[in-house]
């Protein structure tokens, strides 16, 4: 495996670990058991994956490929699950709010990383003559929410997207700016960019709790 393939391989460990981590806090948070915390984690962390691989014609989709992205979800829920199963005191205590917070930013991160590799894995797809700024971009954004959406969903919650902070926007300005720099700069230097502005913006939407328009 040579350097960037690792880099790019690394940047997806963090991005699963991230939503991993949100999607068993949730299942935490709504007392569900060891394997609803996992299914919610698994399904944050590699869900908008699957759905980028089935619009894209990929069969099977990359998480039966390579075990290592739902064997780092698996690990990640298992392990806050049973830190928080021994240690109850910790979600009625200050340490929640840190690690909210925490989750937020980890959040951010797995948003801004899988937004751009959603669009790297469209644009390998040049070599089939699918060469499409909308499709990039909306495989991007997609791979980007795709999971978070279905883990509010199967927690019986309003998708965060719709509701909050800007989430799908951001995720929608970091793809229009990769695919604007692809090309133009080496890759990596466009995709820790391009994730970076993701990051910075869902940061600074929640906090100073930028929302989109809405009617009361």
């Amino acid at each position: 495996m040579i350097h960037s393939d690792f880099f790019i391989f690394l940047l997806e460990i963090i991005g699963t670990i991230a939503f991993a981590s949100s999607g068993a806090m949730l299942g935490i948070r709504k007392n569900m058991d060891i394997f609803g915390v996992n299914v919610l984690g698994i399904t944050t962390a590699v869900g908008g994956g699957c759905i980028r691989d089935l619009l894209l014609g990929i069969h099977p989709p990359k998480m039966f490929q390579n075990l290592s992205y739902v064997g780092t979800a698996i690990l990640t829920s298992c392990l806050l699950f049973f830190v928080f199963y021994l240690k109850k005191e910790l979600l009625e205590s200050t340490f929640l709010e840190r690690y909210e917070r925490l989750m937020s930013t980890l959040d951010a991160v797995g948003l801004g990383i899988f937004t751009v590799m959603g669009i790297r894995t469209a644009m390998e797809l040049e070599n089939s003559h699918v060469h499409n700024l909308f499709l990039w971009v909306f495989v991007g954004v997609v791979t980007g929410i795709g999971g978070g959406m279905m883990r509010d969903i199967m927690a019986g919650n309003t998708p965060f997207v719709f509701i909050k902070h800007v989430y799908a926007c951001a995720a929608l300005i970091g793809a229009f700016l990769y695919v604007f720099l692809y090309g133009l700069i080496p890759d990596l230097a466009a995709m820790l960019i391009s994730s970076g502005a993701v990051v910075v913006l869902r940061l600074l939407a929640a906090h100073y709790h930028w929302n989109l328009p809405r009617i009361r």
